[in-house]
Order: structure tokens, then C-alpha cells, then sequence
């Protein structure tokens, strides 16, 4: 869930989540545009809104991640062309 939707669900304003987890609003436009932050401002963020991050281990990508994510590269538009490397 990203961030922004998460702080719309509880109905937070930027301002409000700044002041309940102690962050700058200049951190959470910029985590809510895509940009980096630290992961304590992470955290903070995620406590404010009362959620929490879980690890898992990494699957491999399925057909279709790794279609959407590289596309046809490689090859010619039938596939058949020589591999190249």
C-alpha cells in the first residue's frame, strides 16, 4: 500500500502525519512523489499510521514480471532471432 493511500484511508492531512510521527511535511511530499528517505523516517511514518513492515524472502519474478519489465529486447518480433551476448 503506498503511503499516500494509507494516510487518506485514516483521513490524515500531510500536516497531521507530520506532527503525529515528528517528521517534516518536506519528507512525506517527498516519500509520496517517490523519492528516497531513511528508514527510521519510514518507520516513523509507518508508526503514525499504525502500520508495519514485514520481510519476506524474494520469489523469483514470474513470465509476466519479467515480460513487463524487459519486453521483447532481445529478439526480433517472432522471437526468432539469434540470441545476443
Amino acid at each position: 500500500m503506498a503511503l499516500r493511500s494509507a494516510r487518506e484511508a485514516t483521513g490524515l492531512s500531510v500536516v497531521a502525519l507530520a506532527e503525529r510521527s515528528g517528521r517534516a511535511r518536506t519528507l512525506i511530499h517527498r516519500l509520496e512523489a517517490g523519492g528516497d528517505v531513511t528508514v527510521s523516517a519510514l518507520l516513523d511514518l509507518l508508526h503514525a499510521l499504525n502500520l508495519g513492515l514485514r520481510l519476506e524472502p524474494l520469489a523469483p519474478p514470474t513470465l509476466d514480471q519479467v515480460r513487463q519489465r524487459f519486453g521483447d529486447m532481445d529478439e526480433d518480433a517472432d522471437g526468432s532471432g539469434p540470441p545476443h551476448g
